[in-house]
């Protein structure tokens, strides 16, 4: 789509503009002078992000609605501001590197790599309040919007938390970047991660593709191709992203590109919309179609044929491939009687979109012992069911969605390392939706891969000594 197009597309729009359309999931502040003095004062910080890397990651996801690249995005349900630390930041990274190591391995093409990081700081909720010991109040909405702590103080929206999460994203941001291009990311040192991690009499089922990947790498190595001959080896693209729900705070950040003239979301370089807030005529999709940036929208099971190509023709009305990223959540055993008619839809309209699964925000039940969880199979369902239905209708199965994080919490259940319900309360952290673990979010990579390598040499039209 040329220059020129893009701007007639968003010529009707405005920043503030969402603010007249009816609005869900956001707070109510108290304080309207805090609240505009805020937004002042973030109208003058720089964006967090830039419009090339926003436009260089839509590129790459046009190669993944093509096929051509597979989409990984994942890291913590709610970032919070009391755990936020270098370390936490490193592992969660470190794992997604491992991640996306191994399903490059399973798809032979690029994984691209988009971290729920440096801006998931507000949560949509299921109901407005909670109780407690017959205590009622306000459901805690994120650190962007109010506390954790069940009291009537935390519980107040305080505006000025949005110049904390601020400072927080643009600190990672920092963090993220040195990782993804001073050498933590080189792929030798990534696969000698992804070694230890089989070592384990539990995994001895991945050793066959760890061993696959070691050769690979040595033999590289032997060729001559290594970190210092080959700079892709030493470094990655890493692109940020989170749920564009606090739009007071998308549109103080959001700017004019100086090299296109056209308005680009600054908070992070892929932004989603909810399957609780995708409204057509609502204030998150009326913000989201202005912007240049990349969109997610969540599709669970109630978005119908007819309203998922209303909201196409919003989010995408030029179909620029890479534009637009089609989350679906739907829980395992539910895949099927959903998305088929909503793949039908999107080729009912030619529709350039990227197909990605997530698996967790369906699969979420109620332990034996009061945990909120989900356990590791169902989500490995959802992901195979997924692959299954695209493999049925005949088409692609652009990448999946996680939340997860680099530490070794236990809340969700099962995995080569067996987390039970009983375990849960041993490292039970999450403010939110339980995670996957390290070593879970790993062993899911190895799954993944196998679904990704079975359906190449499915397309394969010869198998041949070069692919086996």
């Amino acid at each position: 789509m040329t220059q020129q197009t893009r701007k007639t597309a968003t010529q009707d729009w405005d920043k503030a503009g969402w603010r007249a359309y009816p609005r869900v999931q956001m707070p109510d502040y108290t304080d309207p002078a805090a609240l505009a003095g805020v937004e002042s004062q973030l109208r003058r910080y720089p964006p967090l992000v830039f419009a090339g890397e926003a436009r260089r990651l839509r590129a790459q996801l046009a190669d993944a609605a093509a096929g051509r690249a597979f989409l990984l995005q994942g890291g913590d349900c709610a970032e919070s501001f009391s755990e936020f630390s270098a370390d936490n930041l490193r592992d969660t990274f470190k794992v997604l590197l491992q991640m996306a190591v191994v399903l490059t391995w399973g798809a032979q093409m690029p994984v691209i790599k988009v971290g729920r990081m440096a801006g998931q700081f507000a949560k949509p909720r299921s109901a407005p309040t909670e109780v407690m010991d017959g205590v009622e109040l306000p459901s805690y909405r994120g650190d962007i919007i109010n506390g954790f702590d069940f009291t009537p103080e935390a519980r107040i929206p305080d505006p000025t938390r949005m110049l904390a999460a601020y400072t927080q994203a643009a600190a990672s941001l920092n963090l993220l970047r040195a990782f993804s291009t001073g050498g933590f990311a080189d792929m030798h040192r990534v696969q000698s991660w992804i070694a230890d991690f089989v070592g384990g009499p539990e995994a001895a089922r991945y050793r066959d593709i760890a061993g696959r990947i070691g050769d690979a790498m040595a033999f590289m190595q032997a060729a001559g191709v290594n970190s210092d001959t080959a700079h892709q080896l030493s470094k990655v693209d890493f692109y940020t992203s989170h749920e564009a729900l606090l739009l007071e705070y998308e549109e103080a950040l959001a700017r004019i590109d100086s090299t296109t003239g056209l308005p680009v979301a600054g908070s992070g370089h892929m932004i989603w919309i909810g399957d609780r807030t995708r409204q057509p005529d609502g204030a998150h999709v009326e913000f989201c179609r202005g912007v240049q940036n990349p969109i997610g929208l969540k599709c669970g099971p109630t978005t119908t044929a007819d309203n998922l190509k209303v909201l196409m023709a919003k989010l995408n009305p030029a179909n620029e491939a890479g534009r637009l990223t089609l989350i679906a959540r739907f829980g395992a055993g539910k895949v099927g009687d959903h998305l088929p008619r909503l793949i039908r839809a999107v080729q009912d309209e030619g529709a350039n979109v990227v197909w990605s699964c997530d698996p967790m925000h369906g699969n979420v039940i109620k332990s034996s012992t009061g945990y909120k969880t989900r356990a590791f199979d169902s989500i490995l369902r959802e992901v195979r069911e997924f692959f299954g239905v695209h493999k049925a209708e005949g088409t692609i199965p652009g990448g999946v969605h996680f939340e997860m994080t680099g530490k070794d919490v236990t809340e969700c259940t099962g995995g080569v390392r067996a987390v039970t319900d009983e375990d849960l309360s041993d490292r039970y952290h999450t403010a939110c939706d339980p995670r996957l673990n390290a070593s879970q979010s790993l062993e899911l990579a190895f799954l993944v891969a196998e679904e990704l390598r079975a359906r190449r040499e499915d397309a394969a039209p010869v198998r041949t000594a070069a692919n086996i």
